[in-house]
């Protein structure tokens, strides 16, 4: 009768090469789905708002330093070198730009942060978000 019992146990045991699969999928798909944010390196202080949204990760992020720098992504030039960048583009290249960001230091005086915006509109780059902290 022992012999009987033991023939009719069960296998009982887990299979787990599908839950590593599904494991490792979902990790491929959070990869490629997160966006990663580029910060160019600067140290600012972005002035303060109440009423600041979340801005949308873009391509081209133009950071404005000074009366005499800005920053092209992580590229530091004058305002007549981002002139010759910007126009540069495409229009299909600035269609496929979402937007462009603008932040600067809140030292960054009112007329150069203008000057920075027209520049940004003569080369046609009409979407433009300016970038500040969140009030807490």
């Amino acid at each position: 009768m022992s012999r009987i019992r033991k023939r009719l146990k069960p296998a009982v045991h887990a299979d787990l090469v599908p839950m590593i699969d599904i494991v490792f999928q979902l990790v491929i798909f959070f990869m490629i789905s997160s966006t990663f944010i580029q910060v160019p390196g600067i140290a600012l202080t972005l002035p303060q708002s109440e009423t600041a949204e979340k801005v949308t990760v873009t391509e081209l992020i133009v950071t404005v330093i000074d009366e005499n720098s800005i920053y092209l992504n992580r590229e530091q030039m004058t305002f007549e070198a981002a002139d010759a960048v910007l126009r540069g583009y495409t229009a299909e290249q600035r269609q496929a730009l979402s937007g462009v960001v603008v932040e600067g230091d809140k030292t960054v005086s009112y007329e150069t942060m203008v000057k920075c915006l027209d520049l940004l509109r003569r080369n046609g780059f009409d979407s433009i978000g300016l970038k500040m902290r969140q009030e807490r």
